[in-house]
């Protein structure tokens, strides 16, 4: 394994502490990465709760879910997600998939999920809901298979988060950092848009250009945040 790849692993790992620590997953959820040189793999731990895992967890899958060489370890039922997003996504390298308990109202209400403040920016035109019955009828909620992993990618589209009804959400970016860190502020819109929302009266949200402009400044410094939670949450030896 070249250091490139090592450091890669190590970051998937420390995202799954960071995430657990900051409440976007407790033992459920998960995110994977890309591997940088083969983009028909992706990188995911074993069935864990995201706190537990280790380097020794994480497997490496190909797009349909299946492992890239043999082992007997149990994968995540929703691997099916990571998988067909990379599938739709060529530009994705990272996906969180979280229950965070904000977020999901706004997957089951018509009130759309939209900016409310500038950590928020990356939801320009708001985030699309995935009903699972539109395809599939009545199910158990899971995305268990390629097919409904196909139609969540659909409903992501070219956005960077999709709500799934009843369920959670999933963020994605270019770099783990980026996915994590849009994992971590559409749980805080959310909360903070709830708030706005039981205050009454009218709510302003950003406009489409004011996203644009806080979605640039907020990329380019997004190592500050990165930096803190990996020295915070980063596995001891």
């Amino acid at each position: 394994m070249n250091d490139t790849l090592a450091a890669l692993l190590d970051d998937l790992v420390v995202a799954n502490r960071i995430l657990a620590g900051l409440g976007i997953v407790d033992g459920f959820g998960h995110i994977s990465v890309r591997h940088p040189d083969h983009p028909e793999r992706f990188f995911l731990s074993r069935s864990l709760a995201p706190e537990l895992v280790t380097r020794d967890d994480i497997m490496e899958l190909d797009l349909g879910g299946s492992p890239v060489t043999p082992d007997t370890r149990k994968p995540y039922l929703e691997r099916f997600i990571h998988g067909e997003i990379y599938r739709k996504r060529p530009d994705v390298i990272s996906v969180v998939h979280s229950h965070a308990p904000s977020v999901v109202p706004f997957s089951n209400s018509s009130v759309r999920l939209r900016p409310i403040c500038h950590m928020g920016s990356f939801l320009p035109n708001g985030a699309s809901v995935f009903e699972i019955r539109e395809r599939f009828g009545a199910t158990d909620m899971l995305i268990t298979n390629p097919a409904q992993g196909e139609a969540l990618a659909e409903v992501l589209a070219s956005d960077t988060v999709v709500l799934m009804r009843g369920h959670g959400f999933c963020s994605v970016g270019q770099t783990i950092p980026v996915a994590v860190f849009r994992a971590v502020y559409t749980q805080n819109n959310a909360e903070l848009q709830s708030r706005t929302l039981a205050l009454g009266g009218d709510v302003t949200y950003l406009s489409e250009d004011e996203a644009t402009l806080s979605e640039a400044t907020n990329r380019a410094v997004i190592d500050r945040p990165w930096g803190l939670w990996k020295k915070r949450f980063a596995p001891t030896a």
